[in-house]
């Protein structure tokens, strides 16, 4: 089936403002060395990318900032990310990767909750129902992408990177991405792909075989749309 076109913003009309977003790429290296990518197709009846292979992930909710957690994110996660946002706008963002995955397939990112019995936000009752809490520190944290101003929908996407072996639960979900399968590297180049999404998975390969000390890592790669081209910026 032949993908939708991309909406694109009306003349005349000004630049949407991007709302925070986070998207996680769940990998597996298998016994030969190649990388594996958890990817679903959006549905096409989806204003935002149908029809597009992408990572689970959503924007960050009102409350992703307050829920308990099992593990902190890692000290140098939150570095990298409160360089451009606030500290509790950082805790959101995982937040919003782990929830986002969960409610998108099933797996989840936890740790047994320390605090069970109490409250836990509306938004994340079902995830703390399988008896965990988010685990932020299995995270890290690797680009982010602001998608073009020509877009009527736009997102200030921060995109992080995790083993499949840290997650637990049967693939499955919500229905919003369909055909949710591990990808190996090599077939993704023949899906219909976000151009930033074929941008990012140039460097998971390395990042899965060859994973940086948390202490070496420095700076991400943002990846602005200038003059209909992705353009890296380290930050």
């Amino acid at each position: 089936m032949r993908k939708q076109s991309d909406p694109v913003r009306q003349p005349g009309t000004p630049a949407v403002r991007p709302r925070d977003a986070a998207t996680l790429i769940i990998y597996r290296v298998n016994g030969a060395g190649t990388v594996a990518v958890l990817m679903g197709e959006r549905h096409r009846k989806h204003r935002f990318l149908p029809q597009r292979y992408v990572f689970p992930g959503g924007q960050v909710d009102p409350h992703d900032s307050r829920v308990r957690s099992a593990a902190p994110m890692r000290g140098d996660v939150e570095a990298l990310l409160t360089r451009k946002a606030t500290p509790a706008r950082a805790r959101a963002l995982v937040a919003a990767a782990v929830r986002e995955t969960f409610e998108e397939t099933g797996l989840v990112i936890g740790a047994p909750d320390p605090a069970p019995g109490k409250p836990v936000p509306a938004n994340w009752r079902t995830f703390f129902a399988t008896g965990m809490a988010p685990a932020f520190d299995r995270l890290s944290y690797i680009a982010r992408a602001v998608t073009p101003a020509t877009r009527p929908m736009r997102f200030n996407a921060r995109f992080f990177m995790i083993d499949a072996a840290h997650t637990t639960g049967d693939l499955g979900g919500d229905g919003e991405l369909l055909n949710l399968t591990f990808m190996p590297l090599a077939r993704t180049r023949h899906l219909e792909l976000p151009r930033i999404t074929a941008r990012v998975l140039s460097s998971v390969e390395e990042l899965a075989l060859r994973p940086p000390a948390p202490s070496s890592v420095q700076t991400v790669p943002f990846w602005r749309h200038i003059n209909g081209t992705h353009v890296r910026i380290d930050e």
